[in-house]
């Protein structure tokens, strides 16, 4: 993508009204753009790092069964009457010219447990693990700290449907497993921990995924023995230690959750009878799971754990581009050398934003460069270009390497 292209601008300045690092520096850098409270634009750059992480998420839930669906945002009353929720706080609702009532979904366990009971009779049709990654919209009064936090917002909700709690508990551990790969990838795996929270009625715990930052919203006692967090929502009922090793020297971090699972067990397969038939015909009722991430979230959860003082420092799988190309002078040689490094670097699927602007000085373009925080900037110049050369830098080093034209192939490689 050439830079001069682009319709976005970078600003100067971050929104006042924006007290979190992740919405002024998603606004300043141009990824995204604030309507109102809770609801942001996706632009060019941004939606270039939401799909890497949908990706992400995408192929680490395929790789543990999951089939993707796309469930309706518009949903019918008596569906949430039904499951006595239709009066809950965050929901939006809304009526059409004929005064009937509709929702716009929030959670859609209401929506999925029906639609899968239409095709499961059997023992031999489960277990089925269904997600989507949607629209999700929240009557949220904490609407703040910029993606962390929104009234409209995507995500990767997972279902599953199971025979019995020993099926359900064994994929229970696969997601786990399928959240940290994520994480991991999105370049938080060393800072998120699993972390213990109430169960509510249908089990001892629900777990948290919780990325230790200090702009978090949340607080979290973290065992340094086990690497096992607890909610301060529970830290009581625990008499104040570790459940898994005992350990009462725990540290108080502040954290932010991207991501949560539930065993939901029957609360709500009882609710729409959703049974089948065992290997002996007696009718059961079916197990559930529920699995939820926020991409939006865990996008402005990436921006808090990886910045400086300059801008943004994008872990090498989500970010926008691999390379960020800067033509600095206005010669004939130096566009030439630049534009066929742009053309090389695409033949060789390396994903490359071209800084071909000519309204720019070197220091502003610098600048820009490290606010938006591509992991590699190459430099084109006169001065390397005597030494036929290009000038190499790391987001996140400080050393500047000179590296041969002819070398450029081996050296992305």
């Amino acid at each position: 993508m050439r830079q001069s292209e682009i319709f976005t601008k970078i600003l100067r300045e971050a929104p006042k009204d924006e007290l979190s690092i992740n919405a002024q520096l998603l606004i300043r850098a141009g990824f995204v753009d604030k309507l109102m409270a809770g609801v942001y634009s996706y632009l060019p750059l941004g939606l270039l790092v939401f799909k890497k992480i949908e990706n992400i998420i995408r192929e680490e839930i395929n790789n543990i069964g999951g089939q993707e669906v796309l469930l309706p945002v518009l949903h019918p009353k008596a569906l949430w009457e039904k499951t006595g929720r239709w009066q809950h706080e965050e929901m939006f609702r809304l009526k059409n010219r004929e005064e009937k009532e509709f929702s716009l979904g929030w959670t859609h366990e209401e929506i999925v447990t029906p639609l899968v009971k239409n095709f499961v009779n059997s023992y031999k049709d489960l277990p089925v693990y269904v997600y989507q990654i949607q629209d999700k919209f929240r009557d949220e009064l904490r609407s703040k700290s910029g993606l962390l936090r929104g009234r409209e917002f995507v995500m990767k909700d997972l279902y599953s449907f199971h025979a019995d709690e020993k099926d359900l508990d064994s994929y229970y551990e696969k997601v786990k497993i399928a959240y940290f790969k994520i994480f991991e990838r999105c370049g938080l795996g060393k800072d998120t921990f699993l972390t213990l929270a109430s169960g509510g009625t249908f089990s001892k715990y629900s777990h948290e995924f919780q990325t230790i930052t200090p702009a978090g919203e949340d607080e979290i006692y973290l065992c340094p023995k086990c690497n096992l967090g607890i909610n301060k929502e529970i830290i009581q009922e625990e008499k104040n230690q570790c459940p898994e090793c005992g350990n009462k020297k725990l540290e108080i971090r502040k954290s932010i959750e991207v991501g949560n699972i539930f065993k939901l067990k029957d609360k709500y397969t009882k609710v729409f009878d959703f049974k089948f038939k065992d290997k002996e015909g007696q009718e059961k009722i079916v197990m559930m799971g529920c699995y939820g991430i926020g991409l939006g979230r865990l996008m402005g959860t990436i921006v808090e754990a990886h910045n400086d003082t300059r801008g943004m420092i994008w872990p090498e799988e989500v970010a926008p581009f691999k390379v960020h190309l800067i033509k600095i002078g206005e010669s004939l040689e130096v566009k030439s050398l630049a534009e066929k490094i742009y053309q090389d670097l695409q033949k060789q699927g390396i994903e490359v934003l071209y800084d071909d602007r000519e309204n720019k000085t070197a220091g502003e373009k610098f600048a820009e460069a490290d606010l938006i925080g591509i992991p590699l900037r190459m430099v084109v110049s006169e001065k390397t270009l005597k030494l036929d050369s290009v000038e190499m830098k790391k987001r996140t080093e400080e050393e500047i390497k000179l590296i041969k034209i002819n070398d450029l192939p081996q050296f992305l490689n």
